[in-house]
């Protein structure tokens, strides 16, 4: 009997080598390679078979290609169209990743419900639970009388066959570390296997085409389990967010090649499922305490849209010769720069005071134009002084002190108005861009000292 082929795969970036080496060749990574059985070869049509005979392999002028008019399903929940750009793109791969127990498959299946209800057919195939288990599932989200098919199976090649057959709109795979294909040896879930599975659900998807959705798991790292090569393969990865503590998820799009990736989908877990929020900055700042220092809020753009939230600090005397600092939801090399700003061109002396920043609700802010309010809050815990609570607090700060201009003030200030708040402190070179009838009175600042004049006083 012939000895089966092998070879060595990188687990982050799918590198192939014809022995093991401690460090990848290709992405650096250490002690990452792990031996897999290759396919076995059928001859000729061993690639057709594998990842189906291209469809259009002809050359086409770019001018000529024709693009369906309706390339969009809607998903009937806002949130999730949003994230997505629009809604669903017909022959694209989705990779839907997130912690487990987060909420995956029950928006997934909330989803298949909407679609389902408009008369589009639905493939749900899991490879973690039975028939029976899904419908459980269903019946408590409500979800019946629909063009929604189960298929409980983790042989891709049956999934392939079946999802020709039944013609869906939208085939979700639950989950794909769960899918193996039997020319390979190697067990579900590692690189060899995550790789072809996918390469051929990929085809599939634009041969048909059908829009494919895949669940993924991940690691305790927070990455996607199995090769960094999936992440490039599919169209569009998301990312659910959210403590298990907490009833929110944040929905986020790290890659998109069909929309933005800025845009942001916030959910509340409920018995009934996952309930859209519309309004996520009245979420936000729903337990806002106010006349306390340390807490400054501040309009912060997630996509197209803004959302208000609350940045707080607390400043406090070391009891350590090194004196802390800690940022929760903020970069923590850009919190420690903001404290040495206030240090040096302020003259707010933090050598020997611990500095805690947290951003209320879980969100993680990474755009520039919170910096002015983390100053904020900072130096409204040292001086014990509380920030109006009225007033929010836009702009990028520089290491001279400078306050720098933001984008998109106006649709941060229209937001804010809608929430009830009545002074807004914003960089200088922004003042002359807005019209006068904004609805709130506007500070226009060019130094950190004059943004915190304004907002503390004295």
């Amino acid at each position: 009997m012939a000895k089966a082929k092998t070879r060595f795969f990188c687990s982050e970036c799918g590198q192939e080598s014809l022995k093991w080496m401690g460090r990848c060749s290709g992405c650096g990574a250490w002690n990452s390679l792990v031996e897999e059985r290759i396919a076995k070869s059928s001859g000729d049509g061993a690639l057709s078979q594998r990842y189906g005979a291209a469809a259009n392999g002809a050359v086409v002028h770019v001018d000529k290609a024709e693009v369906t008019e309706n390339i969009r399903l809607s998903t009937g929940i806002s949130e999730l169209d949003r994230v997505l750009g629009g809604g669903l793109v017909a022959g694209s791969l989705t990779l839907l990743a997130g912690d487990p127990g987060i909420g995956k498959s029950t928006l997934l299946l909330q989803a298949a419900q909407k679609i389902a209800d408009n008369g589009g057919r639905v493939l749900y195939v899991s490879g973690e639970e039975s028939v029976q288990q899904i419908k459980l599932r269903a019946a408590r989200l409500g979800v019946q009388g629909v063009e929604l098919y189960l298929l409980a199976e983790t042989n891709i090649q049956t999934i392939c066959d079946s999802i020709r057959e039944c013609k869906p709109v939208w085939v979700i795979i639950d989950s794909i570390q769960t899918m193996y294909w039997d020319e390979i040896g190697s067990a579900p879930g590692n690189v060899a296997q995550v790789r072809e599975c996918t390469g051929q659900l990929l085809r599939l998807a634009k041969d048909l085409p059908v829009a494919m959705t895949l669940v993924g798991h991940v690691t305790k790292d927070g990455a996607i389990a199995g090769p960094r090569l999936l992440e490039h393969m599919v169209d569009a990865v998301l990312y659910l967010e959210g403590e298990r503590h907490y009833l929110y998820r944040v929905l986020r799009g790290v890659k998109n090649r069909f929309g933005s990736t800025n845009e942001l989908g916030i959910f509340e877990m409920l018995g009934q499922g996952m309930v859209e929020v519309p309004n996520p900055s009245a979420f936000f700042l729903a337990e806002r305490t106010q006349g306390v220092s340390g807490s400054v809020v501040v309009p912060c753009m997630e996509g197209t849209r803004p959302v208000l939230v609350e940045v707080q600090a607390l400043v406090t005397p070391t009891t350590f010769g090194q004196p802390r600092r800690m940022a929760t939801g903020m970069d923590y090399n850009r919190t420690v720069l903001l404290a040495a700003v206030l240090d040096k061109k302020v003259g707010l002396h933090l050598g020997q005071q611990d500095i805690y920043v947290n951003v209320a609700g879980g969100l993680k802010l990474a755009e520039p134009a919170s910096d002015l309010a983390v100053v904020t809050a900072i130096a409204s815990s040292w001086r014990n002084r509380p920030a109006d609570p009225e007033v929010v607090v836009i702009g990028e700060v520089g290491l001279t002190g400078e306050v720098r201009a933001v984008t998109h003030l106006e649709k941060r200030i229209n937001e804010s108005v809608k929430l009830g708040f009545s002074r807004c402190v914003c960089p200088k070179q922004n003042r002359k861009y807005l019209r006068e009838e904004t609805g709130m009175e506007v500070i226009a600042v060019e130094t950190v000292d004059e943004a915190l004049a304004a907002v503390l006083g004295g």
